[in-house]
């Protein structure tokens, strides 16, 4: 059985209740596509990824399904192909789209039991944090995996406990403003990023701006997230 080692980990009991979990991923970038793998390699029986884009040339130095061959592909459906390689059994929802406020509130559901926020934009992801805090829906959010080189200094923590990162700081400020007190695990960095390793976009799908990202740590970021989804469910 390909589970056999996860089995001697954490024993019948943990492997069932992975099976049983329905997890939502949104966003399949240099985070989501490790954190929806992670999560299906461990035993994960239910998986919904969400993600609108296609792999461009850019993302071949850190996204697990860049490739020459993949360029210009959904990375949705090139995520469920290999996904569904690992597990033929899984049951797999593919959303191509992207996220809007709108589209957050109608996909959180009480049907996961962790939702993995691998947004890089801001409104999009406030919009499904905000959804998951309305419907008490468990969330685990990556900050920013930009602009930053130790490996050593990214950490797990409540939102209201990270510093140093400019995108928790957004996250925060955002979520005040509107009201919301919020309660859930982000994966954020101690090293603070250096402005010159950020570029202005045209603000096209939400995207206003990015960092320089190296190869090594946006695959850190998602570990952590599937490494606290796994360890809940199995509680």
């Amino acid at each position: 059985m390909w589970k056999e080692r996860t089995k001697l980990v954490i024993k019948d009991q943990g492997l069932h209740k992975l099976e049983q979990s329905h997890i939502l991923v949104v966003g399949l970038g240099g985070v989501g596509a490790f954190v929806a793998e992670f999560l299906v390699r461990a035993g994960v029986g239910h998986l919904t990824i969400v993600d609108g884009d296609v792999v461009d040339i850019t993302n071949k130095n850190r996204q697990l399904i860049a490739l020459d061959s993949t360029i210009g592909e959904p990375k949705v459906k090139l995520m469920a192909n290999r996904l569904k390689d690992i597990n033929p059994q899984i049951e797999l929802k593919m959303i191509k789209d992207f996220l809007t406020p709108e589209s957050a509130y109608d996909l959180v559901s009480k049907e996961f039991a962790y939702v993995a926020d691998c947004i890089d934009s801001i409104s999009p992801k406030i919009s499904l944090l905000r959804a998951c805090h309305d419907k008490r829906v468990k969330v685990i959010s990556s900050m920013g995996s930009g602009g930053i080189l130790d490996p050593s200094k990214v950490k797990v923590a409540d939102i209201s406990q990270t510093r140093d990162c400019p995108l928790a700081r957004t996250i925060r400020k955002r979520l005040k403003k509107e009201g919301i007190q919020p309660k859930f695990k982000a994966v954020f960095s101690l090293e603070l990023p250096s402005k010159d390793m950020m570029v202005l976009t045209d603000g096209s799908n939400f995207k206003r701006s990015y960092y320089g990202t190296m190869s090594y740590m946006p695959a850190l970021f998602g570990i952590h997230i599937a490494g606290v989804i796994i360890r809940k469910l199995i509680e």
